[in-house]
């Protein structure tokens, strides 16, 4: 059972829409994906639906909560959510409204620097109003200011940067109270992506759950580490690709990067 525990549509940061998602999953021959879009349960319902026409495929619903710990920003993923729950609703939407206004100064930033792009734009290039840094990277891009996302961020958008604007975050407790009270399960995203390593300790302290061991970023020598570690702690071993829609080399990466659900019993009794 081959499943990519790690993907974004376009009601976050990702390009595409949750029904072509579930299409993409299937052409690339997985059997499930996670919807794990950033702190918002709004793709949710649309991939559930049409995947429910679809024999032998199945989308597990989730949430990637962008949290801080100590000024270091951790995700934390949630998987098999109700998302239905006013509680997740409530906490998905207040974040919303604040990356809303977090976008708006990083803008008015960039237009003090002379650069003429707009909250307006952006939005209408993506269906659903989502707006967030990865969303300015694009206009950036687009209007010709910097060749890549990756410059973007690093010239504007990344930590210390001239635009960069500090958001509005759970932190990682609240994160892990909030998806193990709406039935979740916790685990910790990326973590060879964290510069402090330490907080690594930190979330298994604060009771997560699992550790996403297979990512599109990390290499072989960081995933065989963080299997060991879980295995350790008595925790599970997650992985996907973090995918959200635009081409690596010409290809996505949805479906380079999975598990094997029957490897992880406690998720697959709940398919």
């Amino acid at each position: 059972m081959k499943y990519d525990l790690h993907v974004h549509t376009y009601f976050s940061d990702g390009l595409h829409s949750p029904t072509v998602v579930v299409n993409n999953a299937i052409e690339r021959s997985l059997d499930g994906i996670a919807i794990t879009d950033h702190d918002t349960v709004l793709g949710i319902e649309e991939a559930i639906s049409y995947s429910n026409t679809i024999d032998e495929f199945n989308v597990i619903p989730g949430i990637e909560f962008s949290c801080i710990h100590n000024n270091t920003e951790v995700h934390i993923l949630g998987y098999f959510i109700n998302y239905k729950d006013e509680r997740i609703v409530f906490a998905s939407n207040e974040l919303r409204k604040h990356r809303v206004v977090r976008v708006e100064k990083i803008i008015k930033k960039l237009n003090n620097l002379n650069i003429n792009i707009s909250i307006e734009k952006i939005k209408e290039k993506n269906d659903n109003d989502f707006v967030g840094r990865v969303a300015v990277a694009r206009e950036l891009v687009n209007e010709g200011y910097v060749s890549t996302i990756q410059e973007a961020f690093y010239k504007y958008l990344n930590p210390g940067k001239v635009a960069y604007v500090e958001r509005y975050k759970l932190s990682i407790v609240d994160a892990i109270s909030l998806i193990k009270a709406v039935g979740g399960i916790t685990v910790l995203a990326h973590p060879g992506l964290l510069k402090d390593k330490s907080l690594i300790k930190v979330c298994i302290d604060k009771g997560i759950e699992g550790i996403e061991c297979i990512h599109s970023k990390h290499t072989s020598k960081q995933s065989e580490y963080f299997k060991k570690l879980a295995s350790y702690n008595n925790l599970i071993a997650t992985g996907g690709s973090d995918c959200h829609g635009e081409l690596t080399d010409g290809e996505l990466l949805l479906g380079k990067y999975f598990v094997d659900l029957n490897s992880i019993p406690k998720m697959k009794e709940l398919i």
